[in-house]
């Protein structure tokens, strides 16, 4: 009885593992997908919950900008960048390019409200205009792409282009721009939630419970890569 209950386990042990081979090798000859999440879920998500709240600042219902800059570092910089990084594996260039600078953007945001803080290279309302500048013209740039993708991409970039201007204005000029801008830019933060819900519920309800629109401008023949790069 002792050596039955010895070669049981091991009989099983061994008749498991060649039955995992087996399955294994059918698998891998039969190259089997399996299904993989969106990044864009996560990007959406923290781009909306670090814009959301440092519009409470602009606003002037938030004074302490403690949660602006630790949702900076960790929701709005390092989601974004980790979003990024895997959207750019599925070769959505627009979306790799969105989520990784957008995430970069938080996270030197944070970098200023701690050199601020500490008297380290500080900058002042107009360096932050400056700081500002080449944001708002990648966005008016990824603006025209969004306006490809479909009605509600487009109005996340457009709403977020006249936030950009308007903080511009803002930091060079009447600061009340500012306040005008954290109300736009509170819209901006709902679109990307919507845009996110949107991806979430189409996965989990099997339909589309909240549709996005069309393009707002049609895309045009897609170009292979092979096409699209210039040669001498």
């Amino acid at each position: 009885m002792r050596e039955t209950r010895v070669w049981f386990p091991i009989y099983g042990f061994v008749k498991a593992m060649s039955l995992q081979a087996e399955v294994g090798f059918f698998i891998e000859g039969a190259n089997v997908q399996t299904k993989t999440g969106n990044p864009a879920v996560i990007g959406l998500a923290g781009f909306g919950m670090t814009t959301f709240v440092l519009q409470m600042a602009n606003i002037g219902l938030l004074h302490n900008m403690g949660p602006v800059l630790w949702l900076g570092v960790f929701v709005g910089g390092l989601a974004q960048l980790v979003a990024g990084f895997q959207t750019g594996k599925t070769g959505n260039n627009f979306g790799y390019s969105a989520f990784t600078i957008y995430g970069a953007f938080w996270l030197a945001f944070a970098g200023i409200l701690v050199g601020n803080k500490l008297g380290f290279y500080t900058a002042s309302h107009s360096d932050i205009g400056f700081f500002l500048l080449p944001f708002t013209i990648y966005t008016g740039i990824m603006f025209y792409g969004a306006l490809h993708v479909h009605t509600a991409e487009a109005s996340i970039f457009g709403t977020l282009l006249l936030g950009f201007i308007l903080l511009l204005l803002g930091h060079f000029g009447p600061a009340f721009f500012n306040v005008i801008a954290g109300y736009v830019l509170i819209l901006c933060s709902f679109c990307a939630w919507y845009v996110m819900a949107h991806i979430i519920y189409k996965d989990v309800c099997g339909c589309d419970v909240l549709p996005v629109g069309s393009p707002v401008l049609q895309p045009g023949e897609k170009v292979s890569g092979a096409e699209a790069v210039p040669t001498e």
